[in-house]
């Protein structure tokens, strides 16, 4: 972004801020301005010119000349964080102030406070945006300095906000070393500029927000969310023997309340509020789905401690889910495919349906499937498989050492790294031969077939870690319900199907003949007419398919450290 607000985030000079939750009332510190509108009368959109105030543009062009003097820039105590959009922001207006109008604060600094007070929304919090020291100057800046502290100050927090709703308060690569997405992109100075003249702010900082529905989804579900904290959570269910439908039980009044709590459970409480009736097993399949377990409505081990993770951590699963729809640009391809890491699912998407899923095994929990998009170009029909230098050091040498006719038995051939001939296997002495020894002589590749891999096809997305969509003949691990099985690509269940999606505009390439051609067993290269993006994501709570939010259990571990970062200080450039 040309004036990404990542690049300029110094730890702000203020003092350990609260802990955080829902922040105070927009009204603090208006009250007395004469800004707020009647009741029930909403502010029309205006533009919002700010009247001169004698003095205030000279003095914020001496503040602003001063702190590139210096390379920092404070107001009342805070460190400004918009080092590039801020100057650029008042160079283009001469100067002139943006939110101070005959000496007083304007309406739309009155409508943005209220927007940063409301940041808790978004997952964010209002104290990353001076909102403390604004409200404290909204009220009484009344001195000339007062007055261009919260200039400075109102600029900078919309310019940080905004930007953190365009991009993250997060840079992923700081996080997710392997992130490649391309991210949204808007001149925040400029925005800024065309909202003042809009007179609008609401809408402003709404068209930075992501706009697709899985955003919006997670945002109403915070707010439910919190209300159910604020009334004080939804409570446990005690643990003991497996609870079944029809079972009378002292536990099933816990468990009717924490399904209703969650908006799993509606409808009366039946006359005998021990049974465990069909209502009630409706409701507990409708909880396990949301939560990737088996639906047979028996609440054992794995439902009830998926039913007593506290309202609190599903808030901060949700704002780290949020943050990370803020990472990716809107636009993700007309038609384009998903992968869910913690799912264990692939969409295809086009024109803005679902129109192809499948279950997918992903990477195991030390051969993490990373996150990223590139569009996927060609696949390839019954393919070669070239072995990785990494699972063939680790895996295949070890099998190699144990039986010696491995190799042949699995179809696969050895080659010498330097010449590209055919080794014969029995010709190598393997008992003393270390992982790096073998790369450095040899590669493997297996043929097409039944064994390979592979299966019948791969789908080709050039990226740098080598990871791609591919059949597999191990069909069987599709029928469990946690799939981290796979050395970092991956298994699709039903890859002819997307095959054929695929090469569905093109008359050369007919269901029937993407079958012949895998019969022949020969590799064959398909270039698709035009590429589909391809975003290999990690959604721990996301829009399921029945409108509800769902959730996943965090298997690589990711979230911690998304919460963290969201707990910490904005970082630095």
């Amino acid at each position: 972004m040309e004036q990404s607000l990542h690049e300029t985030n110094p730890t702000p000079a203020h003092p350990p801020r609260p802990s955080r939750g829902p922040a105070a009332s927009p009204v603090v510190g208006l009250l007395g301005l004469g800004i707020l509108c009647a009741a029930g009368a909403p502010l029309a959109a205006a533009p919002c010119p700010a009247q001169p105030t004698p003095g205030l543009s000279d003095l914020l062009r001496n503040r602003m000349e001063a702190g590139a003097a210096l390379g920092s820039l404070q107001a009342a105590g805070h460190e400004i964080r918009a080092l590039s959009a801020l100057p650029s922001f008042y160079l283009r207006r001469e100067d002139a102030p943006a939110w101070i109008s005959n000496g007083r604060p304007s309406r739309c600094a009155a409508e943005v406070v209220a927007a940063l007070h409301a940041a808790p929304e978004d997952g964010l919090d209002g104290m990353d945006y001076h909102l403390v020291a604004i409200d404290s100057l909204m009220a009484s800046a009344g001195d000339p300095d007062a007055r261009a502290d919260l200039e400075l100050l109102l600029t900078d927090a919309y310019l940080t906000f905004g930007s953190h709703l365009l991009q993250g308060r997060v840079n992923p690569a700081t996080l997710e070393p392997e992130w490649l997405a391309n991210r949204r992109q808007v001149d925040m100075a400029t925005e800024l500029e065309t909202m003042l003249e809009q007179g609008d702010p609401d809408a402003s900082l709404d068209a930075l927000r992501p706009s697709q529905p899985g955003y919006r989804a997670l945002k109403e579900m915070l707010a439910r969310l919190r209300r159910v904290e604020v009334e004080g959570g939804w409570g446990t269910v005690p643990g003991g023997a497996t609870l079944h439908p029809g079972d009378s039980d002292a536990r099933v009044p816990a468990l009717r309340r924490r399904l209703r709590a969650s908006g799993d459970l509606t409808g009366r409480t039946p006359a005998d509020t021990l049974l465990f009736d069909e209502d009630l097993a409706d409701g507990v399949r409708h909880f396990q789905q949301r939560h990737g377990l088996e639906a047979d409505a028996n609440v054992g081990r794995e439902t009830l401690a998926a039913l007593d993770v506290p309202v609190e951590e599903r808030i901060a699963q949700i704002t780290v889910n949020m943050e990370r729809w803020r990472w990716l640009p809107n636009d993700l391809g007309r038609r384009h495919i998903r992968v869910n890491i913690a799912d264990y699912r692939v969409e295809v998407w086009n024109d803005g349906a679902v129109a192809l899923e499948m279950r997918a095994v992903v990477g195991r929990e030390y051969r993490e499937t990373p996150m990223f998009s590139a569009p996927m170009t060609y696949l390839v029909l019954s393919p070669y498989w070239h072995v990785p230098p990494r699972i063939a050091a680790l895996d295949k040498l070890p099998e190699i050492k144990r039986n010696p006719g491995y190799l042949a038995s699995m179809k696969m051939t050895l080659f010498d790294q330097a010449t590209n001939e055919q080794v014969e296997p029995a010709s190598v002495d393997w008992s003393t031969m270390t992982g790096a020894e073998f790369n450095r002589r040899f590669r493997i590749r297996q043929d097409p077939g039944p064994l390979n891999a592979l299966g019948n096809v791969k789908f080709m997305f050039p990226n740098r870690h080598n990871v791609y969509l591919h059949d597999t003949p191990s069909r069987e691990l599709f029928a469990r319900t946690t799939r981290a099985f796979s050395s970092g690509c991956i298994r699709i269940e039903k890859p002819l199907e997307l095959a054929d999606y695929l090469l569905a505009g093109d008359p050369k390439w007919t269901p029937e003949r993407i079958r012949a051609v895998i019969a022949q067993g020969r590799e064959t290269t398909v270039w698709l007419s035009e590429p589909v993006p391809v975003h290999v994501l990690y959604w721990t709570a996301f829009l399921g398919e029945d409108g509800a939010v769902d959730f996943r259990p965090d298997l690589y571990g990711r979230d911690q450290l998304v919460r963290h970062a969201l707990d910490a200080e904005p970082p630095g450039p």
